[in-house]
Protein backbone atom coordinates (compact mmCIF):
# COMPACT_ATOMS: atom_id res chain seq x y z
CA UNK A 1 0.00 0.00 0.00
CA UNK A 2 1.45 3.34 -1.10
CA UNK A 3 1.95 6.32 1.18
CA UNK A 4 1.21 9.61 -0.55
CA UNK A 5 2.58 13.01 0.42
CA UNK A 6 -0.55 15.19 0.24
CA UNK A 7 -0.50 18.96 0.40
CA UNK A 8 -4.26 19.47 0.52
CA UNK A 9 -7.52 17.97 -0.72
CA UNK A 10 -9.97 20.47 -2.15
CA UNK A 11 -13.60 19.43 -2.42
CA UNK A 12 -16.18 20.84 -4.82
CA UNK A 13 -13.68 22.11 -7.35
CA UNK A 14 -15.01 23.39 -10.68
CA UNK A 15 -11.78 24.53 -12.33
CA UNK A 16 -9.74 21.33 -12.46
CA UNK A 17 -11.56 19.33 -15.08
CA UNK A 18 -15.07 18.42 -16.23
CA UNK A 19 -17.95 18.62 -13.76
CA UNK A 20 -17.63 18.88 -10.00
CA UNK A 21 -14.35 17.40 -8.83
CA UNK A 22 -12.22 16.79 -5.80
CA UNK A 23 -8.64 17.90 -6.37
CA UNK A 24 -5.83 16.11 -4.57
CA UNK A 25 -2.84 18.45 -4.42
CA UNK A 26 0.35 16.48 -3.90
CA UNK A 27 3.38 17.96 -2.17
CA UNK A 28 6.67 18.30 -4.00
CA UNK A 29 7.67 19.68 -7.40
CA UNK A 30 10.88 19.44 -9.40
CA UNK A 31 10.28 22.77 -11.18
CA UNK A 32 10.64 26.26 -9.72
CA UNK A 33 8.28 28.48 -11.71
CA UNK A 34 8.67 31.98 -10.23
CA UNK A 35 4.98 32.75 -10.91
CA UNK A 36 3.67 29.58 -9.21
CA UNK A 37 0.35 30.20 -7.46
CA UNK A 38 0.70 27.09 -5.28
CA UNK A 39 4.10 27.75 -3.64
CA UNK A 40 3.18 25.59 -0.67
CA UNK A 41 3.34 22.53 -2.95
CA UNK A 42 6.89 23.06 -4.22
CA UNK A 43 8.80 21.67 -1.23
CA UNK A 44 8.10 18.06 -0.30
CA UNK A 45 8.53 18.94 3.38
CA UNK A 46 5.56 19.89 5.60
CA UNK A 47 5.09 23.65 5.87
CA UNK A 48 2.92 25.77 8.13
CA UNK A 49 1.59 28.95 6.57
CA UNK A 50 0.65 31.88 8.78
CA UNK A 51 -2.12 34.01 7.32
CA UNK A 52 -1.76 37.08 9.53
CA UNK A 53 -4.74 39.02 8.22
CA UNK A 54 -7.07 36.07 8.77
CA UNK A 55 -5.40 35.23 12.09
CA UNK A 56 -5.01 31.57 11.23
CA UNK A 57 -2.37 28.99 10.34
CA UNK A 58 -2.56 25.96 8.08
CA UNK A 59 -0.10 23.12 7.67
CA UNK A 60 0.42 21.65 4.22
CA UNK A 61 2.03 18.26 3.79
CA UNK A 62 0.93 15.06 5.48
CA UNK A 63 1.31 11.38 4.73
CA UNK A 64 -1.82 9.49 3.72
CA UNK A 65 -2.23 5.94 2.52
CA UNK A 66 -3.87 5.42 -0.84
CA UNK A 67 -6.88 3.99 0.96
CA UNK A 68 -7.19 7.11 3.11
CA UNK A 69 -7.08 9.33 0.03
CA UNK A 70 -9.66 7.13 -1.69
CA UNK A 71 -12.01 7.25 1.30
CA UNK A 72 -11.86 11.04 1.43
CA UNK A 73 -12.41 11.67 -2.27
CA UNK A 74 -15.27 9.17 -2.41
CA UNK A 75 -17.19 11.35 0.06
CA UNK A 76 -18.18 13.39 -3.01
CA UNK A 77 -19.26 10.44 -5.17
CA UNK A 78 -22.82 11.73 -5.59
CA UNK A 79 -21.54 15.04 -6.97
CA UNK A 80 -19.29 13.27 -9.47
CA UNK A 81 -22.09 11.12 -10.79
CA UNK A 82 -24.58 14.00 -11.00
CA UNK A 83 -22.17 16.37 -12.79
CA UNK A 84 -19.89 14.13 -14.83
CA UNK A 85 -17.04 15.05 -12.54
CA UNK A 86 -14.42 13.04 -10.71
CA UNK A 87 -11.02 13.31 -9.08
CA UNK A 88 -8.06 15.41 -10.24
CA UNK A 89 -4.48 14.85 -9.11
CA UNK A 90 -2.50 18.08 -9.15
CA UNK A 91 0.36 19.61 -7.26
CA UNK A 92 3.16 20.16 -7.07
CA UNK A 93 3.96 17.44 -9.55
CA UNK A 94 1.68 14.43 -9.04
CA UNK A 95 3.76 12.14 -11.26
CA UNK A 96 6.65 12.32 -8.79
CA UNK A 97 4.32 10.03 -6.84
CA UNK A 98 3.01 8.07 -9.81
CA UNK A 99 2.74 4.77 -7.94
CA UNK A 100 0.45 6.26 -5.32
CA UNK A 101 -1.63 8.12 -7.90
CA UNK A 102 -2.02 4.89 -9.87
CA UNK A 103 -3.20 2.96 -6.81
CA UNK A 104 -5.96 5.46 -6.07
CA UNK A 105 -6.84 5.85 -9.76
CA UNK A 106 -7.26 2.10 -10.23
CA UNK A 107 -9.74 2.01 -7.36
CA UNK A 108 -11.61 5.03 -8.72
CA UNK A 109 -11.79 3.55 -12.19
CA UNK A 110 -13.24 0.34 -10.79
CA UNK A 111 -16.12 2.44 -9.46
CA UNK A 112 -16.59 4.40 -12.68
CA UNK A 113 -15.09 7.65 -11.36
CA UNK A 114 -13.10 9.69 -13.86
CA UNK A 115 -9.49 10.66 -13.19
CA UNK A 116 -7.59 13.73 -14.39
CA UNK A 117 -3.83 14.10 -13.92
CA UNK A 118 -2.45 17.66 -14.09
CA UNK A 119 1.28 17.46 -14.83
CA UNK A 120 4.18 19.62 -15.94
CA UNK A 121 5.66 16.59 -17.69
CA UNK A 122 9.23 16.83 -16.36
CA UNK A 123 9.42 13.22 -15.20
CA UNK A 124 10.66 9.94 -16.70
CA UNK A 125 8.25 8.36 -19.19
CA UNK A 126 7.85 5.44 -16.79
CA UNK A 127 5.88 7.75 -14.50
CA UNK A 128 3.37 8.38 -17.27
CA UNK A 129 3.25 4.69 -18.10
CA UNK A 130 2.27 3.92 -14.51
CA UNK A 131 -0.96 5.94 -14.79
CA UNK A 132 -1.63 5.82 -18.53
CA UNK A 133 -4.32 3.15 -18.46
CA UNK A 134 -6.16 4.62 -15.46
CA UNK A 135 -6.26 8.32 -16.44
CA UNK A 136 -9.15 9.70 -18.48
CA UNK A 137 -7.62 13.11 -19.19
CA UNK A 138 -4.16 14.60 -18.87
CA UNK A 139 -3.66 18.31 -18.35
CA UNK A 140 -0.14 18.94 -19.62
CA UNK A 141 1.53 22.26 -18.78
CA UNK A 142 3.56 23.85 -21.59
CA UNK A 143 5.32 26.94 -20.34
CA UNK A 144 7.60 28.11 -23.15
CA UNK A 145 8.76 26.89 -26.58
CA UNK A 146 12.36 27.83 -25.77
CA UNK A 147 14.61 25.15 -24.19
CA UNK A 148 16.91 27.76 -22.64
CA UNK A 149 13.98 29.49 -20.94
CA UNK A 150 12.67 26.16 -19.63
CA UNK A 151 16.07 25.45 -18.08
CA UNK A 152 16.90 28.92 -16.79
CA UNK A 153 13.47 30.19 -15.71
CA UNK A 154 11.61 27.12 -14.48
CA UNK A 155 14.42 24.57 -14.08
CA UNK A 156 12.95 22.08 -16.52
CA UNK A 157 14.30 19.86 -19.30
CA UNK A 158 12.48 20.88 -22.47
CA UNK A 159 13.56 17.81 -24.45
CA UNK A 160 12.20 15.49 -21.76
CA UNK A 161 8.94 17.44 -21.44
CA UNK A 162 8.30 17.72 -25.17
CA UNK A 163 9.26 14.09 -25.71
CA UNK A 164 6.77 13.00 -23.06
CA UNK A 165 4.06 15.11 -24.66
CA UNK A 166 4.67 13.49 -28.05
CA UNK A 167 4.65 9.99 -26.57
CA UNK A 168 1.52 10.70 -24.57
CA UNK A 169 -0.43 11.86 -27.61
CA UNK A 170 0.92 9.01 -29.73
CA UNK A 171 -0.31 6.55 -27.10
CA UNK A 172 -3.87 7.71 -27.73
CA UNK A 173 -4.27 9.46 -24.39
CA UNK A 174 -6.75 12.33 -24.10
CA UNK A 175 -4.55 15.40 -23.59
CA UNK A 176 -5.29 19.08 -23.06
CA UNK A 177 -2.20 21.26 -23.16
CA UNK A 178 -2.39 24.12 -20.68
CA UNK A 179 -0.38 27.24 -21.42
CA UNK A 180 0.04 29.71 -18.53
CA UNK A 181 0.28 33.12 -20.19
CA UNK A 182 3.15 34.76 -18.35
CA UNK A 183 4.09 38.34 -19.33
CA UNK A 184 7.68 38.51 -20.49
CA UNK A 185 7.96 34.73 -20.84
CA UNK A 186 5.62 33.41 -23.52
CA UNK A 187 3.14 36.11 -24.51
CA UNK A 188 4.82 37.90 -27.41
CA UNK A 189 3.68 37.02 -30.94
CA UNK A 190 6.90 35.22 -31.82
CA UNK A 191 6.75 32.96 -28.75
CA UNK A 192 3.07 32.21 -29.36
CA UNK A 193 3.68 31.31 -33.00
CA UNK A 194 6.63 29.07 -32.10
CA UNK A 195 4.62 27.34 -29.37
CA UNK A 196 1.79 26.69 -31.82
CA UNK A 197 4.23 25.26 -34.35
CA UNK A 198 5.76 22.87 -31.82
CA UNK A 199 2.48 21.83 -30.25
CA UNK A 200 0.89 21.12 -33.61
CA UNK A 201 3.92 19.01 -34.58
CA UNK A 202 3.32 16.98 -31.42
CA UNK A 203 -0.26 16.28 -32.48
CA UNK A 204 -1.95 18.56 -29.93
CA UNK A 205 -5.62 19.34 -30.59
CA UNK A 206 -6.79 21.09 -27.42
CA UNK A 207 -5.13 24.05 -25.70
CA UNK A 208 -6.31 25.75 -22.53
CA UNK A 209 -4.92 29.26 -22.09
CA UNK A 210 -4.43 30.33 -18.46
CA UNK A 211 -3.88 34.10 -18.16
CA UNK A 212 -1.45 35.11 -15.42
CA UNK A 213 -2.96 36.16 -12.09
CA UNK A 214 -1.58 37.08 -8.68
CA UNK A 215 -3.98 35.11 -6.51
CA UNK A 216 -1.11 33.24 -4.89
CA UNK A 217 0.39 36.41 -3.41
CA UNK A 218 -1.06 35.77 0.04
CA UNK A 219 0.53 32.33 0.18
CA UNK A 220 3.99 33.77 -0.37
CA UNK A 221 3.36 36.24 2.45
CA UNK A 222 2.17 33.39 4.66
CA UNK A 223 5.34 31.46 3.84
CA UNK A 224 7.48 34.50 4.62
CA UNK A 225 8.80 34.55 1.06
CA UNK A 226 8.99 37.26 -1.56
CA UNK A 227 6.80 36.76 -4.63
CA UNK A 228 8.88 37.49 -7.73
CA UNK A 229 5.79 38.36 -9.77
CA UNK A 230 4.06 40.57 -7.21
CA UNK A 231 4.56 43.65 -9.36
CA UNK A 232 3.68 42.05 -12.70
CA UNK A 233 0.39 43.21 -14.16
CA UNK A 234 -2.08 40.67 -15.55
CA UNK A 235 -2.70 40.75 -19.28
CA UNK A 236 -5.42 43.05 -20.55
CA UNK A 237 -8.48 41.68 -22.29
CA UNK A 238 -7.09 42.91 -25.60
CA UNK A 239 -3.72 41.23 -25.05
CA UNK A 240 -5.36 37.95 -24.09
CA UNK A 241 -7.63 38.13 -27.13
CA UNK A 242 -4.68 38.69 -29.46
CA UNK A 243 -2.89 35.65 -28.05
CA UNK A 244 -6.06 33.57 -28.29
CA UNK A 245 -6.46 34.52 -31.95
CA UNK A 246 -3.02 33.05 -32.70
CA UNK A 247 -3.69 29.76 -30.91
CA UNK A 248 -7.19 29.52 -32.37
CA UNK A 249 -5.73 29.20 -35.86
CA UNK A 250 -4.32 25.81 -34.90
CA UNK A 251 -6.27 24.36 -31.97
CA UNK A 252 -9.57 24.13 -30.20
CA UNK A 253 -8.98 26.47 -27.27
CA UNK A 254 -10.48 27.62 -24.02
CA UNK A 255 -9.49 30.58 -21.83
CA UNK A 256 -9.69 29.97 -18.11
Amino acid sequence: MCVINVSDIQHFSTGDGPGIRTTVFLKGCNLRCPWCHNPETISAAPQTLTFAQANRTQTYGHAMTAQQVLAQVMEDEDFYRASGGGVTFSGGEPLLQAEGVAEVAIALGAQGISVVVDTAGCVPWESFAAVLDVTDLFYFDYKTPYPDAYREVVGGDYALIYGNLCKLIASGAHVHVRVPLIPGVNTDAQACAKACEQLRAAGVQYVDLLPFHRMGTGKYEALGKAYAYAGVQPLSFEETSQIASIYRQYFEISIE
